[in-house]
């Protein structure tokens, strides 16, 4: 019990900083609910959010997780780029060359991501503790991959953001940012529907033109 009053009254915690935790984790809850409806808002919103989850996952030492929110804020401004210009993707099941492109880019952000890690730890004798650090190195491969995925709108893409928001839920509680780690297993929900919705929308597709 000690242990929790800790986390959520830890002196490095300032008001600030639990508001713009709460900020970002509002804003990425309308985000998923906005992609979940295929809305253009979702990259505005969403832009938001990770620029602050930048700032927090770097101060907290969530390399990984701080270069996911850098790339999902590129990813987003040129998803919000290609929509204006009609450069729109269909929503579809992934191929053969999109798990190769996919596996290809996890071990690429994997191995990135290590080596982000081993420069902040080493060289800057940064206090970290090595199984988050490897559970984040992971979660950065999962999330990267998920965010290409859903770029492309493939409905797997669903599938990978389940699977890395589950991992994410115990880092961020130990890492002390609660609301975070709450924010997680929403969207782990959030996720799943998420997948359902597009699952739907591929075979209603499929349907209407036969």
């Amino acid at each position: 019990m000690n242990e929790w009053i800790h986390i959520f009254l830890s002196p490095n915690r300032s008001l600030f900083h639990i508001f713009l935790e709460f900020s970002a984790a509002t804003l990425s809850i309308f985000s998923v609910i906005f992609a979940q409806n295929n809305n253009i808002w979702l990259y505005p919103i969403g832009i938001g959010s990770t620029m602050i989850y930048s700032y927090l996952t770097f101060i907290t030492s969530l390399y990984g997780d701080c270069i996911i929110n850098l790339y999902y804020t590129g990813m987003s401004l040129y998803g919000w780029y290609s929509r204006k210009n009609k450069k729109n993707h269909p929503i579809a099941f992934s191929r053969k060359k999109d798990y190769f492109y996919t596996a290809l880019l996890f071990v690429s952000t994997c191995i990135f991501s290590t080596m982000v890690y081993y420069y902040f730890n080493e060289k800057l004798q940064s206090n970290s503790d090595y199984w988050t650090d490897g559970l984040d190195v992971f979660t950065t491969g999962i999330f990267f991959s998920g965010m290409y995925q859903m770029a492309m709108k493939k409905v797997e893409s669903w599938i990978f953001w389940i699977i890395g928001n589950i991992i994410s839920v115990p880092i961020y509680f130990l890492k002390g940012l609660v609301l975070t780690g709450f924010l997680f297993i929403f969207l782990v929900l959030l996720a799943i529907e998420g997948y359902v919705i597009w699952k739907k929308q591929v075979f209603l597709h499929k349907k209407n033109h036969k």
